[in-house]
């Protein structure tokens, strides 16, 4: 399966095959990512313009578009240069202008000929209480109204490119479609009643009405399975390659766990329960984990790592746990300790501090085996850490860990089960499309012992009174993060703005008590601000948001937004977060400068209303698109050009278990069925999935 398929070759030649698509077209039609007509093929009609004819203009809604058989009248030329040149026509019932600025009456005597009756198609207008049409888009002979469409198909353009051009392209284009086998599964294509892949393609470009350009309908509908359904079965092969190295079985007797859950002085919530059983189950098969474990700000992500880590030793193997940055590997070591010390299991940390002596004495003992688990940041993917028997990795916050350092993690362990965990609550279909091929354990309770945060709104103006409030806080022994808004794109702006807050409120609370770190700082520094802060030495620390992955400071009881309608939802949930882990009461302030605009309201109340992080990301799902809700550039979310993430999470997940349920009963893709999903890839460009069948 080395070259592309025969069927698809005319679908895949240079854009420039096409119709009135000449070198400077093709050039400029790359700005909507057409490069094929493949690719213009799939750039489908976003409106519709009703052009059905009238015999009148009269009870047209104007302004609006108006086709009408009309008799041509008298041409009146421009009285000076530039000047508007009209033409009086009349339809069925009513006369009217025709209006064209910079006309030439060489050409208009032509096309609009006085006496002769013609069809004409534009914009109507009432211009001082007089009805004109100016510069109709058509022009018409009587007997080619049919080539006229009832609703004429709007595509999107960029410079250089009309409607025209792609009207004239695309009607090239839709020769060259072939017919092609089907690959949806009979029983889905019954249910749906969907046409053929061909015919749809057919049907999208012949709209019949503003309803066929909708999203739902079913045309579009199976345009948007077919991306889904190939993005779905590359991560299903991909799954399924992983699954073929073989992992290695990790059963626990469960008495370090028994020790652990004994100490605690509460029980562990049901969805925290779910998650260590479907861990344990996995860690138990002879094929290798690959789990995300997702959960909301305080959900208790860590013990249920724990018990994963603890299945490994019970095991007789080793466990590591990884986090994206020094503070953060520090506190989970610290969170872990005493649990460790319950279960007499011997717990290490390893960071890039580590240096000289110390850090071989470390290093030495994990190849013994000496060292159970193993805590650290990226230091650990260096050459001469060795384990002794590396059964779970666990990776802390996935979006900071790229794909490629998972692969890395596997290395280290041949076969070692891996669970990443995230604290960014992501709705159901974006998990679907980033992380399809692994398996999902979510926990979407929270532990008993944690405070609401009581969220308020308040303007920048009111600024004077919230220093009050923190003044009257400090006094009480209480401690509060401030967090300084992103001015701009640039850091040196936002360290301005951080330095200039920090000054004011040492001014205003006295010189030790406010805390400063921001993204420029030099690693060590910035751990020392942080350092103070979590001893309590300093009660305020400003900061950019550098803070808002992980910190655990149980006294932090009173969180400051400054600007916070410039922050994502995501982001704001994130950072609230960062409050309520101890058993003060605490409170997040969302200072927003007046006046807010609707979608800056919306974020703020939906924060302000609920603390569920995953109603949250759906509401910043709908407000922002999935490109800018992960980032793009870093997400590695598929880009769709039908489908549609946040509308269609449904046809995701109906996408993602045909996938897998067709290569559980095809794994090499041979099948009838399994020869159609292969043109589908071809299709659709997964060349990492034609690889991995290729390789398989």
């Amino acid at each position: 399966m080395s070259g592309r398929p025969e069927p698809l070759w005319p679908l895949f030649a240079e854009v420039t095959v096409l119709d009135g698509i000449g070198p400077k077209i093709g050039q400029a039609i790359q700005h909507l990512g057409v490069e094929t007509p493949r690719d213009l093929l799939y750039t489908l009609p976003y409106a519709v313009i009703d052009r059905r004819l009238r015999d009148t203009i009269q009870g047209a809604e104007v302004p609006g578009v108006v086709t009408v058989e009309v008799s041509v009248g008298l041409h009146r030329p421009a009285a000076r240069k530039g000047g508007a040149y009209r033409i009086e026509v009349e339809d069925a019932k009513t006369r009217f202008q025709l209006v064209f600025f910079h006309g030439r009456s060489d050409y208009l005597t032509r096309v609009l000929p006085e006496g002769e009756r013609r069809i004409v198609s534009g914009r109507m207008e009432l211009f001082d209480g007089v009805a004109q049409m100016v510069h109709p888009e058509h022009i018409l002979p009587v007997d080619e109204a049919h080539s006229l469409p009832g609703y004429e198909p709007v595509y999107p353009l960029t410079s250089g490119v009309t409607q025209k051009t792609m009207v004239k392209a695309m009607a090239d284009a839709l020769t060259r479609i072939p017919d092609l086998p089907e690959w949806i599964d009979p029983a889905q294509h019954a249910a749906k009643d969907w046409p053929t892949w061909a015919e749809a393609l057919r049907l999208a470009h012949a709209p019949q009405g503003p309803e066929d350009v909708s999203m739902t309908a079913p045309v579009r509908e199976r345009l948007a399975y077919d991306e889904l359904m190939a993005h779905q079965l590359t991560l299903a092969l991909a799954r399924a390659d992983r699954r073929k190295t073989r992992g290695i079985v990790s059963r626990g007797n469960g008495v370090l766990r028994s020790k652990v859950l004994k100490s605690l002085p509460y029980r562990p919530t049901g969805a925290q329960l779910r998650a260590m059983e479907e861990i344990a189950d996995d860690m138990a098969l002879p094929e290798r984990m690959n789990r995300l474990l997702q959960g909301d700000v305080g959900a208790g992500k860590t013990l249920v790592a724990l018990m994963a880590l603890l299945v490994a030793v019970e095991a007789g193997g080793q466990g590591v746990m990884m986090a994206p940055t020094e503070i953060l590997a520090r506190q989970h070591f610290e969170g872990l300790q005493p649990l460790a010390e319950e279960a007499g299991v011997v717990l290490d940390l390893l960071t890039g501090r580590d240096k000289g002596a110390d850090r071989k004495a470390k290093l030495a003992a994990l190849a013994r085996g000496d060292i159970h688990i193993l805590v650290g940041t990226h230091a650990v993917f260096q050459k001469d850490v060795v384990f002794a028997d590396l059964r779970i990795a666990i990776v802390d916050e996935q979006h900071r860990f790229g794909v490629r350092q998972r692969l890395e993690l596997g290395k280290k362990g041949q076969g070692a089960d891996v669970l990443v965990m995230t604290a960014t609550p992501i709705p159901r279909s974006l998990a679907l499309a980033q992380y399809g091929d692994m398996d999902v354990s979510v926990l979407d309770e929270k532990p008993p012992g944690r405070t609401p945060v009581k969220t308020a709104l308040i303007s920048t103006e009111r600024i004077n009174e919230v220093v009050d409030h923190l003044r009257n806080a400090v006094a009480e022994g209480r401690q509060a993060y401030w967090v300084c808004p992103l001015v701009e794109e640039s850091e040196v702006s936002d360290l301005i703005a951080a330095e200039a807050r920090f000054k004011k409120l040492r001014a205003a609370l006295g010189e030790d008590a406010v805390g400063l770190v921001h993204g420029q700082m030099p690693p060590a520094e910035k751990d020392a601000a942080m350092a103070k802060f979590v001893a309590g030495e300093t009660s305020v620390l400003v900061a950019t948001t550098v803070i808002e992955v992980g910190v655990n400071v149980p006294n932090a009881s009173i969180m400051v937004i400054e600007r916070a309608e410039i922050f994502g939802l995501a982001q704001l949930h994130q950072l609230r977060g960062r409050v309520g882990r101890g058993a003060a009461a605490s409170t997040c302030l969302l200072m927003y400068q007046a006046p807010l605009s609707e979608t800056g309201m919306k974020r703020l109340t939906t924060l302000r209303e609920t603390e569920d992080g995953f109603r949250i990301s759906e509401v910043d799902l709908e407000m922002r698109g999935a490109g800018d809700l992960i980032g793009v550039a870093q997400s590695g979310l598929p880009k769709f050009k039908i489908a549609d993430l946040e509308r269609q999470t449904a046809l995701m997940a109906v996408a993602q278990s045909d996938a897998r349920l067709l290569l559980s009963e095809d794994p090499s893709l041979n099948s009838e069925r399994g020869k159609a999903a292969r043109l589908l890839l071809w299709l659709m460009r997964q060349d990492e999935a034609i690889r991995l069948i290729t390789v398989g």
